[in-house]
Formats: C-alpha cells, structure tokens, sequence
C-alpha cells in the first residue's frame, strides 16, 4: 500500500509518545504512590494519569473515543511497591495528545489510576498477565480493587506540568451481588472447563426470570429463551411497579428523547404485565455473565487466548440451569438472541453448536463477513486505518450517526485502546475481538490482526480469522453439512445506518444466505431505513422503543418454530397453562 510522508510523520510522532525524547522545555515531574494502608503487596498492572477540563464528574470517566473524550496516558508498572513513589514516564502513551509535553497550558483536574492485574498460569504454558473481572464486567475505571486518586486541580504553564505528587489513596470497593426476588433468581458455577485452561477457578453466572406459576405447576418443564449481550449485573428490563411518581426525567442525547429514563421503567413494567397475561407463553429467560480477563464477556465461542468459553456455556451452565430450573435441556427447546455483541453471539453460537439450538434472532451483529470488518476488508486491504492512495491521507471512519456525521476513527480508537493497556489488555472493542478471533502469540496473548500504531495488516492472522470465526464464509464453506441443521434457524436485522457500519457484513451474509440451495436457509433477513445501532426488526415502533423490547418481540417467532420443528412427543403443554 502507498503512503505520503504526511502519514509517516503522524506515526513518527505518535512513536515520540511511545519512547521517544521529551519535547525541550518542558518540566514535567510526576511522582505517584500507593499508601500502605491500601495495600500490603507490590501491584503490576495498567498505570493511567487523565486529565480532564472540568470536574463534573470525575476524569476517569471521562474517557473514550468521541469528540468529547479527555486526556489520558498510560504505562505498565510491574511490582508497584506500596510506599515508594513511581514516577511516571513523560515518554508515556497518550491519547488523544501523544506526548504530556504537548498539553496545552491552562487549568486541568488531574487524577490517576492503577488498573491492577494478576498473573496466570495458563494450560497452553504460558503466563500471562491480566486484569481479573471483579464483578463490575471488566470496566477499568470501576474495577473493585483498582486504586485511584482523588482529583486535584492542577495549571499547565508553557513549560509544562511541573512537580506533582499524586497519591492513589482510594480503592474502589466490591459490587454488591443482587439478591434473589420472586421472579428473578442468580446462579453462579465453577466451571471446570475454564477453570483447567486458566489454571486456577473460574465462574460462570446467569440471572434467570422464571414464568408465572412456576411454584404452583411443579409437572412443568420450560423452554429456554438465552439473552446474549454484554455483562449484565442483573437481569434488566423488569419491574413489578410502575414508574417511580417522583423520578426527574432524563434526556437521552443518543435518541433525542426526554425523560428516557421514565420510559424506560414504564417498558418494564409493560413487560411484567405481559410476562404475567393469560396467554403469553411460559419460558425461562436468561441473561449470561461470562466476562473474561480480557473483556466484559467471552463472546459465548472457544477462542485460542481465552478458553473454551462455548463449550462451557452450551454443555455445563446451561444444563445446570435446565436442571435447577426444569427446562426440557432439548436442543428444539431452546433459542438465542440478542443485539451488537449478543447478536454476534447468537449466530455464532447457533452455527458453533447448530443441533443444541432451535433459532437465532441477532439484531446489529458485530462484523459477520470479514470482508466488511466494519469498514475494512481484513483480506484485500493492507492497512486498516487509511484508505489506499497515491497522494491521499484519509482515515477510516469508525463511528457514525444516521445522517453520516463521524465521531471517531478506527485509527483513533485503536490508539486510545494501545494507552489502555498493550497486549490486547485494553478491555475495549478491537481488543475483544482479537482476544476472540486470533491465535496465541508466543508470548501468551493474542497475535495483533493488524500493527496497533501503523494499522498495517498481519494476512496470516486474518486467514485465521477467517478459517475459524468469519461466520458467512464458515456457512458458505461448510453448507453441505450445516445447511439441514440451521434451515428455519437464521434471523438477522440491521439498521441500514448502524453507527458502526455493521450493516455492510449483513449485506454479504444475506447474499450468501439468499444464494443458498438444497436446501435454502429460509430464515429472514431485515433493514430498519436510517435506523442506528442497535435496530431490532420492528418496524412500527422507533428503535428507542423496540430495544427494550427483547425479552417479548420474538416470541411469537419462537411459537411458530417450535409448533413447526418440535419433535413427535415432545411436551408442548405443561407450560402453556393460562
């Protein structure tokens, strides 16, 4: 791929963040700590300084990859000692500023973060380290156990930030776990699958809505709806009482609608009166937590860095789940869905596992044609992060809103992950998915699809990709043998302006799908006109609205598939009382 020089001098000084010399005149002296009374041990892991313009909320949280995003910088520390002062590196990566020499001067509060992380022993012989979930669903900046700083209010002058001294004096506590109600109940597993390849134990939960009746008809046996999506901390979108009467409306930017949070709690109350008429059908509904060290779930699918993660949800939480809760644990009885991230699980677990699963319904999949990675062709292009050109510097956008209008670039975003944590540690959403998709490097951690400086692209470690996790070519590879398995099982619906481009790779699936014969997928395939991410497949009511609908818009799809593909025999009464 061609280059100009203009973008050779933008990674060199993107490189300046990661090692090279101090700008002159600059004086920056930054020296933090860990008291002792916050810990007894050294600590490794991810050290971060942010500043932030303001203070309206703290600048931990005031970090991401839009155009409002504040000042961070990062850098790895391996055992921390409590007590010693660390002083952080001014050749630290930054994001979006690369270098702390070149904040401009002005007023900024100032707080810093120690992400911390613990070390494995993984069966494949490798040690890693990474940061464990501690109940938060991977989120460095709430992460119990981390350690942080309060903010202070600090003046960059044009000689830079001069001697500060921070001290990580607080510790984020631990998540309080929900507690079980009538309706709703909370497992959690050692699995042992999982527990094997990370050489120590590790958990898999749920929370489970259990049908109305579910006490008073003990000869019932349920079928099982599974809500795939990013970590749930309970089971969401269900309350047993309207709307609290003195709850001050909150406007929703993403949707332009006010009092959004009202309406949301009206939708679950709506909810609990459906899941409670006469003649909605009996099920149990569950939402999964099975984040993993490297993000706030697993993906649902066996991956090289990460486990087998699939194998331990299909063959051991949810048959513990089918036998706690008496589900029929029949492959006909059971279905998936979910939007984004749950609506790439649901196709891929439904072509993983196709015989254990009776259907998906996945709304806004992340990219399932590699050759639409969003905007690249992981394949054909040489570089992800700018379109080829002889004399052009144009990068490659990575979020949009329906009009067209960009907030950030995939350059942009992949470099804030790289000040996050290096090694695919970031816990962000390029990093997922190379924690999912690629081998293991020698080292441990996931081999790198593309350079996360330069954007270049590793081919051998997108045949990889592709082999193993490009979900069209896989069912067009192996349609011989799948083809019987998912015919009737495969629904997909997507915005046709998802603000993530996800509605490209949803085109070439639905090429393939429609090309298929002997037989044909007869599944369905939906575009919601200028609808954003996450569009669900209704198209009567606006998308604010249908994603809080989930847990009930495809039952009556569910319905029709089990009256048309159960077996002869099979229960279809006990859980159909009124």
């Amino acid at each position: 791929m061609k280059r100009i020089f203009l973008f050779f001098s933008g990674v060199l000084v993107f490189l300046v963040g990661c090692g090279g010399p101090v700008a002159s005149g600059t004086n920056s002296n930054i020296s933090i700590s860990i008291p002792d009374s916050q810990s007894e041990n050294a600590l490794d892991g991810r050290l971060l300084l942010m500043l932030a313009k303001d203070n309206a909320v703290e600048p931990r949280f005031q970090i991401n990859g839009g155009l409002k995003t504040q000042l961070i910088y990062g850098m790895n520390v391996n055992q921390m000692k409590p007590g010693q002062a660390t002083v952080f590196d001014a050749d630290a990566l930054g994001f979006p500023i690369a270098h702390l020499s070149e904040i401009p001067p002005g007023e900024y509060w100032v707080q810093a973060l120690l992400h911390v992380y613990e070390t494995f022993d993984l069966a494949t012989g490798h040690t890693v380290k990474l940061p464990m979930d501690n109940g938060e669903g991977q989120q460095w900046n709430r992460s119990p156990g981390n350690l942080y700083s309060t903010p202070q209010k600090i003046t960059v002058t044009d000689n830079g930030i001069g001697s500060l001294e921070i001290l990580l004096d607080q510790k984020i506590p631990p998540i309080v776990e929900p507690e079980d109600t009538e309706w709703i109940k909370h497992i959690k597993i050692k699995s042992e699958k999982l527990s094997e390849f990370w050489g120590r134990d590790m958990y898999l939960g749920a929370h489970v809505l259990l049908p109305k009746g579910f006490k008073e008809h003990p000869e019932a046996k349920y079928p099982l709806m599974i809500f795939h999506g990013h970590f749930p901390d309970d089971f969401g979108g269900f309350r047993t009482t309207p709307p609290d009467p003195n709850l001050e409306p909150e406007y929703s930017a993403r949707f332009d609608v006010e009092g959004y949070n009202i309406i949301q709690q009206q939708e679950a109350y709506d909810f609990y009166k459906r899941w409670n008429d006469p003649d909605f059908p009996r099920f149990l509904i569950i939402e999964i937590q099975h984040p993993t060290p490297y993000y706030d779930d697993s993906y649902a699918v066996n991956s090289a860095s990460q486990g087998p993660y699939g194998d331990a949800i299909t063959y051991e939480l949810i048959p513990h789940i089918e036998k706690e809760f008496r589900g029929m644990g029949e492959g006909w009885s059971r279905f998936l869905y979910g939007g984004s991230t749950g609506g790439w699980e649901a196709l891929a677990v439904q072509v993983k596992y196709p015989e254990e699963y009776n259907g998906c319904f996945a709304a806004c999949p992340d990219p399932i044609d590699f050759r639409a990675y969003c905007l690249t062709d992981i394949y054909g292009d040489e570089n992800a992060y700018f379109y080829e050109s002889d004399f052009k510097d144009l990068e490659v956008p990575a979020h949009r809103d329906y009009l067209g209008h960009i907030q950030s670039t995939v350059k942009d975003e992949n470099h804030l992950e790289l000040v996050l944590g290096d090694k695919s540690r970031s816990g962000q959403q390029w990093d997922i998915w190379e924690a999912t998709y690629s081998p293991q490097g020698e080292d441990g951690y996931p081999q790198r699809l593309w350079d996360k400086v330069s954007g270049d692209i590793d081919h051998s470690v997108a045949e990889y990709w592709k082999e193993n996790y490009d979900l069209r070519y896989i069912l067009e590879r192996d349609w011989d043998k799948l083809g019987e398995k998912l015919k009737g099982k495969i629904h997909i619906y997507c915005g046709d302006m998802d603000n993530y481009y996800l509605n490209n790779a949803v085109y070439l699936m639905e090429d393939f799908l429609e090309s298929t014969t002997d037989p044909y997928y007869n599944g369905e395939v939906k575009y919601g006109d200028r609808a954003e991410h996450c569009w669900n497949g209704d198209p009567e009511e606006p998308n604010h609205i249908s994603r809080l609908r989930y847990n009930s818009m495809y039952v009556p799809k569910i319905m029709k598939r089990i009256a048309e593909t159960a077996p002869e025999g099979a229960d279809l009464n006990s859980w159909r009382y009124r």
